[in-house]
């Protein structure tokens, strides 16, 4: 019992510190004194008979820019096709699937999710909750407008009527002012008489119409907040009005040259701290293709992704994918999920002779690209953005059975606007590949991807990327006491053997990732100091490799992890880990590859917190000059984004973006060329070269094809490489090779001079097939075939990519050569070309 009481005081204390710091609080007043009143009535500037329903009110030479002022839907005529792209579907009255608030979805601009008393998501929409209430307003902005939708009304409860009224006052202030026989009969259901304490006492079940008909017959009797107030005093009561669900949101449309720029102001979304925003959804229709119509939705999933429309996939689960991957102090995932990330803050429409791209332009750090197809809540398909507002976690007590979670939030919302550039394609360019190369200017114009310095290169070999694994991190024993100690796997010596052979045979232009040299191995100490461990050769010993390479040409990229750490030797954990809504460290726990489930018996890395990074960045850089590299390897800099929700001194994941940006283009100032994993987008302007590439999407159910969209935009400009072959999933080297020549990406392994079972019964169990001397000849024999190839085209841009038929695919490069592969395991005529079963054929001159 004592127990239990503690439990119970705890939850208590709780629930009371999660209410008092849950979120920013917005006062009822604050929200009541928004007027949508005096607000501009829309006069149209110009009018169109395609669009008759609708004011002109912005155009510039590309586009014209409509209103409906009654429903808020607007629509943009490209003036160049004559192509109208509206925000939601014309005929959506008559859609045969959607009923009931689905229905009323497709008449929505913009969609909330946010959270109850109790942390349950609830949803509004702008139709129901706003347009259909008549709250809504207009103003024009300079090439736009500005549209105010407030959410919910106010409306009178029962709460709004006294539980105790003295009979003196309820027959003199209600009774007498009543006329409606009606009322007086309803008044008299309501209340009823107690005649021994001379009072009238509520009616606590009333509801329903006899609910509204007293609220009325008080309206008229002119009983105000103030009666109620001394009605209570009077008898020494107290009563509660439940807090209405009251939202506002801003949404501004501007057109700037062959765009439609849409602006939600984060400020501009208000909001109670009972209820607050959890996610916001913009524009879900715009652009939808109907059920007959022939097109497909454009992904950022892994490389790029399409959905074709009404695929009859409406079975399986929508797409849903968070830009950047997931932010690992707000994933609470037990289970291993095989997905690729989306990299690329994009999305579009492709229609015939048309084509909308999407583009995040703020807020992609906090954004999730979603999309459906028809047949599943209503007949279209459609592709859209949505962007969290406030996070949200819950904390969990238990003991002896009894268990209770209360929700604990992000203290203020997002520090960002969340920006949407609508761009309009039409002709040859309304198709993925004109997406990417309209998506590639647009990076090269606002300076978030740079020329690159050999552009001009060509018919040199390609690069051969290699990582070798220095030394790993183990427990063993002495005497039956077990202690920590460095394995080598691959000491300077050694490499220099690995490299000598690859010379041997052939392979050129090695692009050596080194991994796991310094601070105690792979999973090395953080890097506030640099110290090259002893037992791969020490400080001379790299010295004398780095003089081996020179030679060789080998350009050597040492691998050093910033954002998760892994040693907590030098770290302080409380003070400088990343913390979760919960009030913990951010703690990771490796998976366990038998269960594909987080092991919680090994020790997990932890999450840095971004306050910290620019230090680590600048202690780390001191340490590298001091040993005279030229290039890096970073581990996690471009490939994960995290938060810190350390209380009253949060840091965003819109914040953490920008650190990272920060502190890369720190690194690249200081001269140094930079490869990184994964490749987030807002790494690109920094980057030399990029590993771990998706070459493919994540085979969502719901997804028809994968596209190098990815490779588009970057090919020519950045070197890449996908995933290391002896670590990936294909169950022969030739589909390998296919998918190189497809994407135009380098060959990647990673290797170890040790034998595998090296790693066994370690945490590196996942490095299960690294030893070089198993692979070298397959991978000489590889990079030879891909190199005969991709030589042809180094540094040209992908400009074209074409699925010829079920497992064939062209890729035409910027020089005019092409290549079609052929996945399938027969042969197949393309183009009066026999190609072979797992074969390729290359065609065109070069420029």
């Amino acid at each position: 019992m004592k127990l239990l009481k503690r439990l119970f005081l705890c939850m208590l204390c709780l629930s009371m510190f999660v209410a008092g710091c849950s979120t920013s609080t917005t006062k009822i007043d604050d929200l009541q004194g928004i007027q949508l009143e005096g607000e501009q009535t829309l006069t149209a500037a110009f009018t169109n008979p395609l669009l008759q329903d609708m004011k002109g009110i912005a155009e510039n030479s590309y586009l014209q820019l409509y209103i409906n002022d009654q429903t808020a839907e607007i629509a943009v005529l490209d003036k160049r096709s004559g192509q109208i792209w509206r925000s939601n579907p014309t005929d959506r009255d008559g859609d045969p699937i959607a009923s009931g608030e689905k229905k009323d979805l497709l008449s929505a601009q913009v969609t909330l999710e946010f959270c109850n008393e109790f942390g349950q998501y609830n949803y509004a929409n702008s139709y129901t909750d706003s347009i259909a209430y008549k709250q809504v307003a207009y103003k024009l902005i300079p090439d736009g407008v500005r549209v105010t939708y407030k959410f919910g009304k106010i409306e009178k409860t029962i709460e709004d009527l006294p539980k105790m009224i003295s009979k003196q006052r309820f027959e003199e202030k209600i009774l007498s002012k009543i006329e409606d026989n009606t009322l007086l009969r309803t008044l008299k259901i309501a209340y009823r008489e107690d005649k021994e304490k001379g009072v009238y006492v509520r009616n606590d079940g009333l509801s329903g119409i006899q609910l509204k008909r007293t609220l009325q017959a008080f309206e008229i009797a002119g009983y105000t907040e103030e009666d109620l107030a001394y009605d209570l005093a009077e008898h020494n009561l107290t009563q509660t009005k439940p807090v209405p669900r009251l939202f506002y949101v801003i949404l501004e449309y501007k057109l700037e040259g062959d765009s439609l720029v849409v602006r939600v102001p984060v400020d501009g979304i208000r909001y109670l701290k009972e209820y607050p925003v959890h996610e916001i959804s913009i524009l879900n229709f715009f652009g939808a293709g109907g059920p007959s119509e022939e097109g497909a939705l454009f992904v950022p999933d892994g490389s790029g992704a399409l959905i074709y429309f009404n695929n009859g996939k409406s079975k399986y689960t929508p797409y849903r994918q968070e830009i950047y991957g997931t932010d690992l102090t707000v994933d609470n995932t037990e289970f291993l999920i095989r997905a690729e990330k989306a990299r690329m803050p994009v999305f579009g429409v492709i229609k015939k002779n048309s084509a909308l791209l999407g583009i995040i332009e703020e807020g992609a750090a906090v954004a999730i690209v979603n999309a459906d197809v028809s047949g599943r809540e209503n007949s279209y398909n459609y592709v859209y953005p949505s962007f969290y507002v406030i996070n949200k976690d819950d904390v969990t007590l238990q003991g002896e059975g009894q268990k209770r979670s209360f929700p604990r939030y992000q203290e203020e919302p997002m520090k960002t606007d969340f920006v949407v550039r609508y761009v309009f394609l039409n002709g040859k360019e309304a198709c993925y590949e004109g997406m990417a190369k309209y998506y590639q200017q647009y990076l090269i114009k606002n300076n978030m991807l740079r020329e690159n310095k050999d552009r001009e290169t060509s018919n040199s070999d390609i690069p051969f990327y290699l990582q070798l694994i220095g030394s790993i991190p183990t427990r063993k024993h002495f005497v039956g006491v077990p202690y920590r100690a460095l394995e080598p796997l691959t000491t300077f010596e050694q490499a220099k053997i690995i490299l000598s052979e690859l010379e041997q045979l052939g392979v050129s232009n090695i692009k050596l990732k080194y991994s796991g040299w310094f601070n105690e191995g792979e999973y090395h100490k953080v890097p506030k100091s640099i110290s090259v461990d002893g037992v791969i050769g020490g400080r001379k010993g790299l010295n004398d490799f780095l003089e081996y390479i020179k030679e060789k040409n080998v350009s050597f990229y040492p691998d050093v992890a910033l954002l998760r750490v892994y040693n907590t030797s030098g770290f302080n954990e409380t003070r400088e880990a990343a913390r979760r809504l919960t009030a913990l460290p951010a703690a990771v726990y490796p998976i366990d590859l038998a269960s594909n489930r987080r092991d919680r018996d090994r020790y997990p890395s932890y999450v840095l917190s971004p306050r910290y990074v620019k230090e680590y960045v600048e202690k780390m850089l001191s340490g590298i000059v001091r040993l005279n590299f030229n290039a890096i390897s970073l581990r996690d800099l471009a490939d994960e984004l995290n938060s810190d929700y350390r209380k009253n001194n949060q840091i965003d994941r819109t914040e953490s973006e920008k650190i990272s940006i920060q502190a890369l283009d720190k690194i690249y100032q200081s001269g140094l060329n930079i490869m990184v994993k994964g490749g987030n987008a807002y790494a690109w302007p920094y980057v030399t070269d990029i590993t771990d590439v998706s070459l493919g999407n994540s085979k969502y159910k719901i997804e028809d094809e994968a596209i190098p969209f990815y490779q588009m935009v970057i090919r020519g400009f950045i070197e890449y490489t996908g995933t290391p072959y002896n670590l990936s999933t294909y169950t022969n080297h030739r589909q390998y090779v296919l998918k190189c020549l497809e994407y135009g990406s380098n060959v990647y392994f990673v290797w170890s001079y040790e034998p595998s079972h090296k790693v066994k019964d370690t945490d590196f169990d996942y490095l299960y097939s690294i030893y070089y001397r198993e692979w070298i000849g397959l991978a000489t024999q590889v990079y030879r075939q891909v190199n005969e190839v991709l030589k042809r085209v180094n540094n040209q841009e992908i400009i074209s990519h074409q699925k010829i038929k079920d497992g064939v695919f062209k890729t035409v490069y910027e020089n005019g050569v092409y290549v079609i592969v052929n996945y399938n395991r027969a042969p197949v005529f393309v183009e009066g070309v026999r190609i072979e079963a797992e074969d390729f054929y290359v065609g065109g001159d070069s420029k």
